[in-house]
């Protein structure tokens, strides 16, 4: 089964444009995934739930969280987390990671509409909020489809029974 080193796991998610489908509960127990923006910050995975939001509900009462990061095209790569959400700021301190939350927008849309898009929902406090990919409870689960080359018999059943595994930091280039 073709899984992901640890430097193509970074790699990936810093890619732009890939979604993080992040999955809570809901006080009567229903699973619920939503899809936002984020940037990794070292080994943070970043995301940004507004303050009304039933997500933000849910990581106060029970910070563990259900994380999937994939893509439409071949190889097909994907990253599945499985984590404890770290609140970095609360919602209204805004301001403070002003400069973060532009470059998230960024990722996905220009810099100039990204500027704009900060600017004009800037009465909606969010918070700021991260898993570290390579905190001990943090289990990260990958895979893609094989490459050329690559033997693709028997890569679909395994890879749904596999536990994720610790991910270690990248090397520090330099």
């Amino acid at each position: 089964m073709p899984r992901l080193s640890t430097d193509e796991v970074f790699a990936f998610l810093a890619e732009p444009n890939h979604l993080a489908r992040i999955a809570t509960v809901d006080a009567d127990g229903m699973p619920r995934v939503v899809p936002l923006w984020f940037i990794m910050d070292g080994d943070r995975l970043c995301f940004t739930p507004r303050e009304p939001a039933v997500i933000w509900q849910n990581m106060l009462r029970d910070p563990r969280v259900g994380i999937s990061v994939d893509e439409d095209e071949a190889p097909y790569r994907k990253v599945t987390v499985q984590g404890h959400v770290e609140v970095l700021y609360e919602p209204g301190r805004d301001r403070l990671w002003q400069h973060l939350y532009r470059a998230i927008a960024s990722r996905y849309i220009s810099a100039g509409a990204a500027n704009a898009y900060v600017d004009s929902t800037d009465d909606q406090p969010r918070a700021l909020c991260a898993v570290d990919l390579t905190a001990p409870t943090t289990l990260v689960s990958t895979w893609r489809m094989p490459v050329e080359g690559e033997d693709p018999r028997g890569i679909w059943h395994p890879r749904y029974y596999v536990p994720g595994t610790k991910m270690a930091p990248p090397p520090q280039s330099g």
